[in-house]
């Protein structure tokens, strides 16, 4: 190496606490403490984190109908400008200040004070700015999840002032108490590597309330509700993207580019191939057909029961999370219709269910080997290291997020639908339009939609051919679009003719 090499080269160096946001640009050179493969890593994951927001919109609107799909699209890219503003604001203070307390933090962090080159409250890997920014990330799918739950009946004003309550009142105080050092949680020795209860038992959980408080769709029970997805290629897309960000969600969470984020993506992937075999051979019992929304179900079921345990447990258990994850999320589907609740995309089952699912195997699976794979972390592990008390710690925080996110949702929604202009749910004419038509004036499909959903719903209710029969999943009018006539849109035309009501000019 030469003497100019030399003077050029930066050594890594530990943090000296020169000041709450690390020390003076001006002065000092605050790059010294990270290594930039780490901030680089961490910096990438927080796009694939932002990559599963708009995935989240496609998956939800391929699964509803079509004079609805638009909205779900819309809500979830709105969480993430809501989101990511209340994070600014005042969120990621309340969650990762230095001197949080052991349920909420304090607003010595509120618009982002204090938040550059000091080391992150959670690893001295990134500095204080960088996981503000990937933690929001977090924070924002949280809210996109939860708020599919107003599929095809809620209206949207008032559930955008909900994303910003929610995320202050619920999501912050349960990723606190997880996440943050000060956390009950944190303390007790509860494991929950990315999220399976701040982000998905409480996404999940809170959905089930919100579909509650909606209510039924229009229809619902009867021959007037088509239950099939109706464009199953948004699915698929909404998965994939789901997939693929999921890598920078649960490898990006231990905030370094080692062996144990390696470990975290090796065991997502398996997780996730997994799920989707099992969630489509358990359709095809019931449906002799190969399920392409049973696969993309299952493929999200498993990378929601891995999330908790994914920098925790070897790559072997991997095969039982993504087998038991999709097979109870799968048979969960059915608790709606026991419950009674109009849960339109299978938010709870899938996330609520998945999310404990994931939270009770890692007591079983994880392994105080692998958390010592960045070099520093030590755990006590869960069953495999005969430490027993785990499964107690997981139940624990499990059943406290799930409650808190049931209970407080409801009282949030309860209180909303009070107020003037807040009402929750939409009229029956605008349900019957469609939402997309009602509240934004814009289509995912524009003329199709017209001739195919609008019409159809007006004119020929009592002669419908949908399914009337919500329980039979594998009813094969579930899944094949021949059973419903697209209607020709020149019957609604009198093309070259003057007196037309769709005259063509």
């Amino acid at each position: 190496m030469s003497s100019q090499e030399e003077d050029n080269h930066i050594v890594l160096l530990p943090y000296n606490g020169t000041g709450a946001e690390g020390a003076n640009p001006l002065d000092f050179n605050v790059n010294v403490w990270y290594e930039a493969g780490d901030i680089a890593w961490v910096m990438m994951a927080t796009g694939l984190v932002l990559l599963m927001i708009p995935g989240v919109g496609f998956f939800y609107s391929g699964l509803a109908r079509r004079k609805s799909a638009l909205s779900l699209i819309w809500l979830s890219v709105m969480s993430a400008a809501v989101t990511c503003f209340q994070w600014f604001f005042w969120g990621y203070s309340l969650t990762f200040s230095h001197t949080a307390g052991p349920f909420i933090g304090d607003l010595s962090n509120i618009v982002f004070r204090n938040v550059l080159a000091h080391p992150s409250v959670s690893s001295g890997n990134v500095p204080d700015l960088l996981f503000a920014v990937y933690q929001g990330m977090f924070s924002a799918i949280t809210v996109a999840l939860a708020t599919g739950a107003v599929a095809e009946r809620g209206r949207m004003l008032p559930c955008v002032i909900f994303m910003f309550i929610w995320a202050t009142v619920i999501y912050d105080p349960i990723a606190c108490w997880t996440w943050n050092p000060s956390g009950w949680s944190n303390q007790m020795g509860g494991l929950d590597y990315a999220g399976g209860t701040p982000v998905h038992i409480a996404s999940g959980t809170a959905a089930l309330a919100y579909s509650m408080m909606l209510g039924k769709r229009r229809g619902h029970g009867t021959h007037e509700l088509n239950y099939r997805p109706h464009n199953v290629t948004h699915i698929v897309i909404g998965t994939v993207f789901l997939w693929v960000g999921w890598f920078g969600f649960n490898a990006g969470s231990g905030l370094a580019a080692d062996m144990r984020g390696v470990m975290a993506m090796v065991v997502t992937n398996l997780a996730a191939c997994v799920g989707g075999m099992t969630w489509c051979i358990l359709d095809y019992r019931l449906e002799k057909k190969w399920s392409t929304v049973g696969f993309c179900s299952g493929v999200v079921a498993g990378l929601v029961s891995i999330t908790p345990g994914s920098g925790y447990v070897p790559v072997w258990s991997a095969v039982v999370f993504g087998v038991l994850g999709a097979s109870f999320s799968n048979y969960a589907t059915k608790l709606k219709f026991i419950l009674g609740v109009d849960d339109a995309l299978d938010i709870f089952a899938v996330h609520g269910i998945g999310g404990l699912v994931g939270n009770i195997l890692t007591a079983f699976f994880a392994a105080d080997y692998i958390a010592a794979l960045d070099g520093t972390s030590r755990i006590d592990g869960g069953w495999l290291n005969q430490h027993w008390i785990q499964l107690g710690y997981q139940l624990a925080d499990s059943a406290a997020g799930g409650a808190y996110s049931f209970i407080g949702t409801s009282i949030i929604l309860f209180a909303m639908n009070m107020i003037p202009g807040l009402r929750l749910r939409a009229t029956e004419e605008a349900e019957i339009l469609g939402i997309d038509d009602a509240e934004i004036g814009e289509f995912a499909y524009d003329y199709v939609e017209l001739t195919r959903e609008v019409l159809n719903d007006v004119e020929n209710e009592v002669a419908s051919r949908y399914s009337p029969d919500p329980i039979g999943f594998g009813h094969p009018m579930e899944k094949n679009n021949n059973h419903i006539p697209l209607m020709d849109a020149r019957m609604f035309t009198n093309v070259g003719s003057s007196s037309g009501i769709g005259h063509a000019q």
